[in-house]
């Protein structure tokens, strides 16, 4: 016993020589499968007065973490959990297991690109919390500032990143949160006398950018889908004006085109996934059960397990998995969920337009990528690609790739287009909302390629 302490005292003081901070660091989760590199989690405060804090999730690159970039990750919502989405969902290191008590590992982790980091933002999301109740009444501008100032104090527990490549990425309404405070960085930049972000990328999926061109784009993806009839698709094409768009309804639509939004809606239906239009659904109620019964309640479809959100909220509301994640340290009254409920998030800043940040940062020769999954009519590709396009033409960007194929082991994984060398359209061919959960495999190829500043392969070779 003695020994076994002795080791984890050398343990810690050789991590605090390395710059990272001891009191972070994550142990072993329950139920975790071996790994060899580390993993910290715990709180960042961003406003002491308030008692406001974010709670974040680091970890290591798979293999020579001290020279990969730092790729930031935050999930949507607004008002979503980065640890649940990014983290356990998607791109992170580990999964639950299908009776929601472990973890299995994600062989196609994006750690092995880069170190990642996932914040539960903003306060009131996940484990992040604030002691003034007021701060649970935001917006984008509060979030981004909140976020800057986040990455500003991390990077003073973990000053080795302080010089570190840093790419920011996200989905969803990260397509509003990571152009903010990719502009935010670049004035902080431009103002602060301490060291400076290393910003040198940013990658947004299925990302709402534009409500105007995202909205439409969703029922022109019922109708090519097969999901809604000729006669309902015309008559919202035809009668439905999406100029000037707002949240969360749009405002003097005519009768017919709000009848033909709400047939629509009808049709599509519950049974249906809208946010990956290929993959069944779950059944709660079943799940649950199954959880509480310690039964395996993983589902699968189409290699998917799409029932792991409930095996995730389960795991995360053990106790002994908050004790090994530094996390819930103010004893929160209600669970871990994956979207917040606390949350009075603005009404009005989902309907901004991000093309002017994206152009600002193109302008400041910082790469974007705007991929989609395919499978997405929540966000549509249709949507997404002709912002994109419009984007270019503002900026008089030319195309650098034209439109086609690009490839991952043999197989098309999508087509992609670059403009200017700076601007990226991908789509991920059978992804959905959520890329990397649904095609892990290719997800990691484009992440891959857009961290090394590589261009996504138009032809193919088997052994890639």
């Amino acid at each position: 016993m003695a020994t076994l302490w002795w080791l984890l005292v050398v343990l810690m003081v050789g991590i605090k020589a390395n710059g990272y901070p001891m009191e972070d660091l994550v142990i072993n989760l329950p139920g975790q499968p071996k790994v060899g590199f580390k993993q910290f989690a715990g709180y960042i405060d961003v406003d002491v007065k308030a008692g406001r804090s974010l709670f974040y999730y680091f970890v290591e690159a798979e293999n020579d973490p001290h020279h990969k970039p730092l790729t930031l990750w935050l999930n949507g919502g607004p008002g979503c959990s980065s640890m649940g989405g990014g983290a356990f969902t998607e791109l992170g290191p580990f999964f639950p297991r299908g009776d929601g008590r472990g973890l299995r590992r994600n062989s196609m982790s994006w750690n092995k690109a880069s170190n990642l980091l996932f914040v539960e933002s903003p306060a009131g999301v996940g484990w992040s919390y604030s002691n003034t109740s007021s701060d649970y009444n935001t917006g984008d501008a509060a979030s981004a500032k909140d976020m800057l100032t986040f990455l500003v104090n991390w990077m003073k527990k973990f000053p080795e990143f302080k010089s570190r490549d840093l790419f920011l990425t996200g989905e969803s309404y990260a397509g509003h949160y990571i152009p903010q405070l990719a502009v935010a960085v670049l004035d902080y930049n431009a103002h602060s006398r301490a060291s400076k972000l290393s910003l040198k990328g940013v990658a947004i999926g299925n990302p709402l950018l534009k409500l105007d061109r995202d909205v439409p784009a969703t029922y022109e993806y019922f109708w090519s889908h097969g999901m809604i009839s000729d006669e309902i698709g015309l008559t919202i094409m035809n009668q439905c004006n999406f100029e000037d768009y707002t949240f969360p309804s749009p405002h003097n639509e005519s009768d017919s085109c709000n009848n033909a939004i709400s047939q629509a809606n009808n049709i599509v239906g519950d049974y249906i996934n809208n946010y990956d239009v290929i993959l069944d659904v779950c059944y709660p109620s079943i799940v649950e059960q199954e959880l509480r019964l310690k039964k395996m309640a993983t589902k699968m479809s189409m290699g998917v397990d799409v029932c792991m959100t409930y095996e995730r909220r389960f795991y995360f509301n053990l106790p002994e998995v908050q004790k090994a994640l530094h996390a819930n340290r103010t004893n929160l009254p209600y669970p871990w969920s994956m979207c917040s409920g606390n949350l009075n998030y603005s009404d009005t800043d989902g309907s901004l337009d991000m093309l002017p940040l994206l152009k600002r940062i193109l302008l400041h020769h910082i790469p974007i990528w705007v991929f989609s999954g395919d499978q997405d009519s929540v966000v549509p590709l249709l949507g997404s690609r002709t912002l994109v396009r419009e984007l270019a033409h503002d900026l008089k960007f030319k195309a650098t790739v034209p439109y086609g194929a690009w490839f991952h082991k043999g197989q098309v994984g999508g087509w992609a287009t670059e403009y200017g060398g700076l601007l990226t359209f991908a789509t991920v061919r059978g992804a959905a909302h959520m890329v990397p959960y649904a095609q892990p495999s290719r997800a990691l190829h484009l992440f891959s390629s857009f961290v090394r500043g590589k261009r996504l392969p138009s032809t193919t070779k088997l052994s890639d």
